[in-house]
């Protein structure tokens, strides 16, 4: 059960572009065609299928403070949290580069239309975002970590998907002057986002019944039977 909320949540309500607009610049130039955006979101959710599981390594048995007990006794006092930085950027791009050359390899068409922007990803913010919210929110276990990788991945994949879906429709579309290109793209993405919003409920509605509940409880006190008794005397006197 934790890995599946936390699979629809890092999708729907911690989406990486809705939630907290990381990735935008690559969202928005790669999103004019739905072949392009599908390539794009592809290679996104490969990145970090693999980048956030391996980083979530590097801090577990590397950056954290004591987390060089392994090498001895005399390594357990080191931290090296200075190079999480360093360390999940050249794991990033590594797995970049990796990409780019399988891209290239077998499917060129997608590769000229991707353009400078394959080789971005290494710098794109919601890549790095992943494994820096992986450490900062503390995820136990590997498999975990593997499931918010993928499920980071997939949600930005949706979001560029649905963007570049909408953007070849309004192209047909009698769109003000001042509002076509980037400006009805902006408004669209907000709506979206807020859209995206709602999603929030699905894993906050159980805690208010419960909160519900213990106000219906807290009403129910010997205090309140003893207003009420007081009430009927008085009734009764009068």
């Amino acid at each position: 059960m934790e890995y599946i909320e936390l699979f629809f949540k890092s999708i729907f309500i911690d989406n990486m572009v809705f939630a907290t607009f990381l990735g935008m610049c690559s969202y928005l130039a790669v999103s004019k065609k739905v072949s392009t955006a599908v390539g794009l979101g592809a290679a996104v959710v490969f990145v970090m299928l693999i980048t956030v599981p391996l980083n979530w390594l590097l801090d577990q048995y590397i950056l954290q403070p004591g987390a060089l007990k392994w090498l001895g006794a005399e390594y357990a006092d080191y931290d090296l949290s200075f190079l999480s930085f360093i360390l999940f950027i050249a794991t990033i791009a590594t797995m970049v580069q990796l990409v780019e050359i399988i891209v290239e390899k077998f499917s060129p068409s997608l590769y000229n239309s991707l353009g400078i922007f394959l080789p971005l990803i290494a710098v794109n913010c919601a890549i790095l975002g992943g494994s820096l919210f992986m450490q900062s929110r503390e995820i136990p276990t590997l498999g975990l970590a593997t499931v918010y990788g993928v499920g980071s991945g997939i949600g930005w994949f949706l979001a560029i998907l649905a963007i570049a879906a909408i953007r070849e429709k309004i192209r047909y579309s009698n769109v003000p002057p001042a509002l076509r290109g980037l400006g009805i793209t902006f408004i669209i993405t907000g709506l979206m986002a807020i859209g995206f919003m709602s999603f929030g409920g699905m894993l906050t509605g159980g805690d208010e019944e419960g909160a519900k509940e213990e106000k219906t409880v807290k009403v129910e006190t010997p205090e309140a039977d003893n207003v009420k008794e007081l009430a009927n005397n008085t009734k009764e006197i009068n």
